[in-house]
Order: structure tokens, then sequence, then C-alpha cells
């Protein structure tokens, strides 16, 4: 489990350092937000100060906006970061996301500890009841999920997409590696024999004309990197997307 805060009574200045919980926040709690990364685009029309990258925040600039809390989290952000926003007496509220449930829990906790006011949101409910109801996979599919190239790396092991496609039927095959994200040469995914290759937009943005050449003769699932990796409001709709697009490739 992440780690937890002091509880602080009232929160009015929050900075986010991960863009799915900036989205959360933003639409839970409009108002509460004043800084967020550069690559937190939702909501499209969020306006706060960016305070750069989730792997290289400026620290001094995060301090200036005086936060009550910084919310980031295990995986995406930078222990030694984090450590100097403590050193510097801010507040930090970190995260860990490993499976679908997990998302939901830490994000009534974020919401909770942002002051989210009238309990929990709309959308947050929402998120649950689809996860809750998801139709019978029926034949499951084997894939490789890259996640870059130059150099190819993939989703290894226990990780929060590779949970999240497992429940949609979708078996990641190298769902057992040694690694989280391994560093797999192309030639070794194609000898895999997966049954298609998930290809998202995000970190690395394959599209229809990067990516799926490499995969000649296997189905290629481009999906939205939003859907697949991401934890707020996109896991009202994130099983109805991926489930379409795996579809798509396989017929």
């Amino acid at each position: 489990m992440g780690q937890a805060h002091s509880g602080r009574v009232s929160v009015t200045r929050v900075v986010s350092l991960v863009p799915s919980l900036t989205e959360a926040v933003a639409r839970s709690a409009p108002g509460v937000l004043v800084g967020a990364t550069d690559w937190c685009s939702q909501p499209a029309d969020l306006d706060v100060v960016r305070i750069g990258g989730t792997k290289n925040p400026d620290v001094e600039r995060i301090v200036r906006l005086g936060p009550d809390l910084v919310i980031a989290n295990e995986e995406e952000n930078r222990a030694p970061d984090l450590a100097a926003l403590r050193e510097a007496g801010v507040e930090a509220l970190v995260t860990e996301v490993r499976e679908v449930p997990q998302a939901f829990r830490e994000l009534e906790r974020v919401l909770h500890a942002c002051g989210v006011p009238g309990g929990r949101p709309r959308w947050l409910d929402e998120a649950e009841a689809a996860w809750s109801r998801l139709p019978a996979p029926g034949r499951r599919t084997t894939a490789v999920v890259p996640i870059w190239r130059r150099p190819w790396m993939v989703l290894g092991r226990d990780t929060f997409a590779g949970d999240l496609l497992a429940r949609l039927g979708v078996d990641n095959v190298y769902a057992a590696h040694a690694e989280r994200y391994p560093r797999v040469p192309v030639e070794e995914l194609r000898a895999a024999a997966p049954e298609i290759v998930v290809l998202p937009d995000e970190p690395y943005r394959f599209t229809a004309d990067d990516g799926p050449e490499a995969f000649a003769g296997t189905a290629c699932a481009l999906v939205s990197g939003r859907h697949l990796t991401w934890y707020g409001p996109s896991l009202r709709e994130a099983p109805q997307v991926i489930v379409e697009a795996v579809r798509a490739a396989r017929r």
C-alpha cells in the first residue's frame, strides 16, 4: 500500500505528479489543484501551474506553490524527488497501484485526502460498477504489450495494465518475467507467437504507421494509453474500449 499522510483537516492546495490522479482530483474537487506535471493532459481545459515531468519535477517550483499536499505514485515518481519535497516541509501522499481493485481503494484515499465534497464522486461509483459486471471473457487471448521501442520494452510481471488486461481476457505472455518492464528484442517478441500485440499510445506513441509493421502477420490492437494505464475517470470506459479494440484486431 502507498504511504499515508497525516490527515490534514483542510486541504485547499494540491499538486499532482500523476496524470491519472490529476484528472481524478480535477473532476472531483475543482479549484483544489494548483500544480500538475507537463504530462497531465486531462481534463483538456486544466489551467494550473506546470511543474515539469513525472520523473523530473521542479521541486523548488512546487515548494513555491505552497501546497498543502502533493499526490504521487511509487512507480511513476522518483523517491529522491519525494524525499526532497518532504525535507522542504511539503506533505506527500504516495499511492501504489498494481491491480484494478487496488486502484479503486487508492483513488478513494486520494480523493478523501484532497477533501472532495459530498463523499464519493459519481464517476468512481460508475467505474466500480463497470468493473463489477464484466462479461464472461470467453476464449482468452495471448498478447505481448510493448510500451517502448528503441529499445523494445514490454509489460512484464505485476503491473496495473497487465492486471487490467487479464480481467478482460487478455493474457500477457511476459506476465511471469522476472522484471516488471523488461527489454526484449523484437525478434524474441515475434518468436513468442502471441495471438495479438497490444500497442498503446503512451508512454511511447504507437500508431498505425509506427509499431504494427514490426509484427507483420500478427494482429495488432492500437489502444488508448489512458484507458490501459490510467486509474481515474477513464476506468468507467476502459473495459468497453479495450475489449472493442482487441475484438477488432482479432477479426
